[in-house]
């Protein structure tokens, strides 16, 4: 047995719609995921889990600071806690590099970014995690 179109019909209160005009979209700001960035209370103990365990190969390091390694084009650094100028609510930061830093930030809008630097910007995503937007390196030597 076929349904009537009324019957086919959704409750207006079991979907929320809204329609969008063209001017309410946020233009791309092409972000490339570029790295990972993890913050420890015990950075040597992370380090050494990191490179003994996983077998990972530190590409660039500062005692008590951070280590870095690399894979595949794109970084993972761990951090100790507190070193940070911009914190983050669990110590965890996603890096976008961006052709226009400026043009990211005018697009998304300067207010909800909680650090501005002339090279990278910060923002947080619902949950509070920092996502860092870096200008491209391309763009940054013009």
């Amino acid at each position: 047995m076929q349904k009537t179109a009324e019957e086919r019909k959704f409750p207006i209160d079991a979907i929320e719609a809204t329609i969008l005009a063209p001017e309410d979209f946020m233009p791309p700001i092409q972000a490339q995921l570029m790295g990972i960035e993890l913050y420890f209370d015990n950075l040597k103990n992370a380090t050494k889990f990191y490179t003994d365990t996983l077998g990972l190969t530190i590409t660039e390091e500062q005692a008590g600071h951070h280590a870095q390694f690399e894979s595949a084009g794109r970084f993972f650094c761990l951090e100790r806690k507190g070193v940070e100028s911009y914190p983050s609510k669990d110590k965890a930061v996603l890096f976008f590099a961006v052709p226009s830093l400026e043009s990211a930030v005018a697009a998304i809008g300067r207010e909800k970014f909680v650090h501005i630097e002339p090279a990278w910007a910060v923002l947080h995503d619902p949950e509070g995690h920092n996502v860092l937007l870096l200008q491209s390196a391309t763009q940054q030597s013009r």
